[in-house]
């Protein structure tokens, strides 16, 4: 049997419910292209709701408390195996296009990093750089979204190649001199946007490969829709804001939620007692902005998905010209989800509503994967890597903890998982969560605290009512704790088999 191409597709803080097949109020033709000829799960879930701890375990199989990238600002190790070593080893071709984050924009002796300044502006660096990152023996990378002063990369040495000599004015200080009160509109020239970038490269690969016949592992990884909110014309004013639903908090929802909740909702709020490293804490801080903004914002976030969408949809057309789509089994998800005023939030933080760590999920296998269906099979990140060397038929290493979703895939089995594990560790002792989520509830619990989290996802779908200290739940809570025990008892690892008595 011949053995398939494997293509990631991923955007960068998306919200689960922002795909145009499933919500009439955004466009995005290609992921529904996606969903119409493959399966959409849509109980898919990140094992941690920021970017550097998912997209290590997306890579490594492993959760962030077993691979070690523990939150931002942190690295993954340069010795742990990746998925990408071990297709690299079976004679696959191997490449990352777009975001990594794998590592913190602040090298040190002991942890330096490629994704640091000022070597993520060193662009001779980068025009000649061709080594192996993370087991892709390929990568053209960027660091920034959108006019973050982060700008560099292989993304920078494109655009001068390009003869775009003056992109510095499309970037905030001290990068750039763009004007920081510019709000929801980006005049940056399409065609020297970053999802230009990434589908153009993405691209030239996907060429390159079906020239040479050579299987591939591929990940084209896009930036948005993570804030900052600003996308090019048409896409800024594509969406009327008046026109949308505007989600908001429900007065009293957060009484019975743990006091950083109730916090966000405060003008000025102190958290001081929160921070241990002395480095951002995101999400611990007010969440309030006035209504004309509330509604901007949105239309602009799904600007820049109805923007990224078109991009997605060069690089499925090129595998359909290239005669590679039928042998390529396509995943489109993102790292992790957000808030758009879901809960009175906005972006993310520490809080494990549906909105932050569920996510779009997509596979397409012509023949091997149903078409035009919906399930409800559970999915985490952490089964990514496992799973695309399952149906590669290369052996799953006994280190990866992530389930082997390919015979759910395919619909040949209901499920493979019963519960989603995600952590959240953002400070040392301060910042400290982890949520157990089965086919009807989810509770949350926080490292030396008595408050916690408890939802029944059947009865109460939008979260509003926390039953964590209901006297007519505690029955239930002492349940949940036991399974959420066993499900940390069954992650741990067997890095090899019992091979005698003693």
């Amino acid at each position: 049997m011949k053995k398939p191409n494997i293509l990631l597709i991923t955007s960068d803080q998306q919200h689960f419910d922002t795909i145009g097949a499933f919500n009439s109020e955004v466009s995005t033709p290609n992921l529904d292209r996606l969903a119409k000829e493959g399966t959409t799960f849509q109980r898919a879930y990140c094992p941690n709701p920021t970017c550097t701890p998912t997209r290590s375990s997306i890579i490594t199989g492993m959760y962030p408390s077993q691979h070690g990238a523990w939150t931002l600002g942190t690295k993954l190790s340069e010795d742990k195996g990746t998925v990408g070593d071990v297709f690299t080893d079976n004679h696959y071709r191997t490449a990352l296009v777009g975001k990594a984050h794998f590592q913190p924009t602040i090298s040190t002796e002991e942890y330096p990093s490629l994704e640091s300044l000022p070597l993520l502006q060193d662009i001779e660096f980068w025009k000649s750089f061709n080594q192996p990152f993370y087991g892709f023996e390929t990568v053209e990378l960027l660091r920034n979204h959108t006019n973050e002063y982060l700008v560099g990369q292989h993304y920078v040495a494109w655009l001068e190649e390009k003869g775009f000599s003056d992109w510095q004015q499309y970037y905030m200080a001290p990068t750039g001199t763009m004007d920081p009160t510019i709000k929801y509109r980006w005049d940056i020239p399409e065609e020297y946007h970053y999802n230009t970038f990434i589908a153009e490269k993405t691209n030239e690969l996907l060429e390159q490969y079906q020239a040479q016949e050579e299987n591939f592992f591929l990940w084209a990884s896009f930036p948005d829709p993570h804030p900052p909110y600003l996308t090019p014309e048409p896409w800024a004013s594509m969406y009327d804001p008046d026109q949308l639903t505007i989600p908001e908090m429900v007065p009293g929802e957060h009484l019975q939620n743990p006091p950083h909740f109730q916090k966000t909702q405060e003008i000025n709020p102190d958290f001081s007692e929160l921070m241990e490293t002395g480095f951002a804490i995101h999400g611990y801080h007010s969440h309030l902005l006035p209504e004309d903004d509330r509604k901007k914002l949105v239309a602009n976030y799904y600007g820049m998905i109805s923007f990224m969408d078109k991009y997605i949809g060069q690089i499925l057309d090129k595998l359909e010209e290239l005669g590679l789509a039928d042998n390529t089994l396509v995943v489109f998800t993102t790292d992790h989800g957000h808030f758009f005023g879901q809960h009175g939030l906005q972006y993310k933080g520490g809080f494990h509503y549906e909105d932050l760590i569920k996510l779009p999920f997509i596979v397409r296998y012509p023949g091997h994967v149903p078409a035009q269906k919906q399930s409800q099979a559970m999915q985490s990140l952490i089964d990514l890597a496992p799973t695309f060397l399952s149906f590669a038929g290369i052996p799953i290493p006994a280190v990866m903890s992530g389930e082997n979703q390919q015979e759910v895939w395919c619909g040949n089995q209901a499920n493979v998982r019963d519960h989603i594990l995600c952590e959240f560790r953002h400070e040392p002792t301060t910042i400290h969560q982890k949520t157990y989520v089965d086919a009807r509830y989810k509770i949350t619990v926080y490292y030396q605290q008595t408050y916690g989290e408890l939802f029944d996802l059947q009865e109460d779908p939008k979260e509003l009512s926390n039953l964590w200290d209901q006297p007519d739940y505690q029955a239930l809570k002492a349940e949940l704790l036991l399974k959420y025990a066993w499900a940390e008892l069954h992650k741990e690892q067997l890095p090899m088999p019992r091979t005698s008595n003693a």
